[in-house]
């Protein structure tokens, strides 16, 4: 038997469907949506950056931020919102923990280790 649990709440999600009528073939929340209207500018800059002009219509930059707005989106969940994930990515490319060369390994030593002869049977008797 399954138990239902009671984050129903988390269940909902704020889903534009289209215009009336004219559902989309996709389901989006509001919130890919408006990731995907910050990216898209963001591209273009970054693609004026290197080449020094604008495309009349960008769809490389589109199509970036589709690729980049369903990765972010692979990770969230009620727990995790969409700025954390964000936020994680940014700081945790930026501040990596670099590989310490200077850490030792432990050493072993068997300085103080003695060995005694077995006893018989018959003298631990």
């Amino acid at each position: 038997m399954r138990l239902r649990t009671d984050d129903d709440i988390y269940r909902a999600r704020l889903v534009y469907l289209g215009p009336l009528g004219y559902t989309l073939p996709i389901h989006l929340p509001y919130s890919q949506y408006g990731l995907f209207v910050l990216l898209v500018p963001m591209f273009m800059i970054v693609h004026y950056l290197f080449t020094f002009k604008f495309d009349l219509f960008p769809a490389w930059e589109i199509a970036l931020a589709m690729v980049a707005t369903s990765y972010i989106f692979r990770h969230v969940d009620p727990d995790r919102p969409a700025r954390k994930v964000i936020h994680t990515a940014l700081t945790d490319w930026r501040r990596t923990r670099e590989s310490s060369t200077e850490r030792r390994e432990a050493r072993l030593i068997a300085s103080r280790i003695r060995i005694r002869e077995s006893l018989s049977a018959k003298d631990a008797l």
